[in-house]
């Protein structure tokens, strides 16, 4: 089994597990503050591309006006699914694409956004070419990043008890993936090679996180995410002992409920 190749996979009761768990444990604060910045560009033309289960899809609805029209997409189907089956406030447009091949014309957009996605973009400078190909000019590219993983007390902690738990190949996705981009410059020179040419802007949003318990917490990371795949493919009872060994390593830490730990990422902002 490829198990790099799980980075990508959200499917079976992943998107469920992924927007009951995560979205309200580390994506909702997020979502509002990208929200609220498209709000100040006041854009006729919105694509948001890795939208996943949709939750800044539905800020994005919330905030903005009638007037601009939303685009979600995602390359995922059963999170496209998990999104439109909870709804938005309004009515928009869904559709399954790769942000790495747009299938929009050049200029199409006023604002391309993405929340917690161009990590798991293979060509990531490739990525953002295409968000620069379709924005009109003076359009802008508005994402976020997580920052690294021990600036994310809740991930960092999930990491550190897999590797006590499985020693021998102790499981890395968190590490390798979502917070495997954390590196300002790193970025900064990708939108570079995407052919964003003006300067772009970034700043570090540090915010709480909080969950009802610690078992809700581990089930969140361990069975909500590709972290999933990875897991299970160590043996048949390695998801249940990883789900076991987060809870307790969460509560010695942050108690056992509620508890409360620092998320942290990067936000970038680009004009074409």
């Amino acid at each position: 089994m490829d198990i790099h190749g799980t980075d990508k996979v959200f499917a079976g009761s992943i998107p469920e597990l992924y927007d009951t768990y995560l979205v309200p444990l580390l994506f909702e604060p997020y979502a509002a503050d990208l929200a609220a910045r498209a709000v100040s560009l006041a854009p006729r033309r919105v694509l948001e591309i890795a939208a996943g289960t949709g939750v800044l899809t539905r800020s994005l609805a919330r905030s903005l006006p009638e007037s601009s029209a939303i685009m979600a997409t995602d390359l995922n189907q059963p999170m496209l699914d998990r999104a439109a089956a909870v709804g938005t406030a309004r009515p928009l447009s869904w559709r399954q694409v790769d942000a790495q091949q747009l299938p929009f014309d050049d200029a199409s957009f006023d604002l391309v956004v993405c929340q917690f996605g161009v990590m798991f973009f293979p060509d990531k400078a490739g990525a953002y070419a295409e968000a620069r190909r379709v924005l009109a000019p003076g359009g802008t590219l508005l994402f976020n990043v997580w920052d690294r993983i021990e600036e994310n007390a809740f991930a960092h902690t999930v990491t550190q008890a897999l590797a006590e738990l499985f020693p021998e190949n102790p499981p890395s996705f968190f590490r390798r993936t979502p917070h495997g981009y954390h590196e300002r410059e790193r970025v900064l020179a990708d939108l570079s090679l995407g052919g964003f040419s003006k300067p772009a802007a970034s700043t570090t949003l540090t915010v709480q996180s909080r969950a009802s318990s610690a078992d809700t917490v581990a089930m969140a990371y361990c069975q909500g995410t590709p972290m999933r795949g990875e897991l299970e493919a160590l043996g048949p009872d390695a998801l249940a002992r990883a789900t076991l060994a987060c809870t307790g390593a969460l509560a010695e830490r942050f108690g056992a409920g509620p508890l409360t730990g620092q998320i942290q990422a990067l936000v970038f902002s680009v004009q074409a």
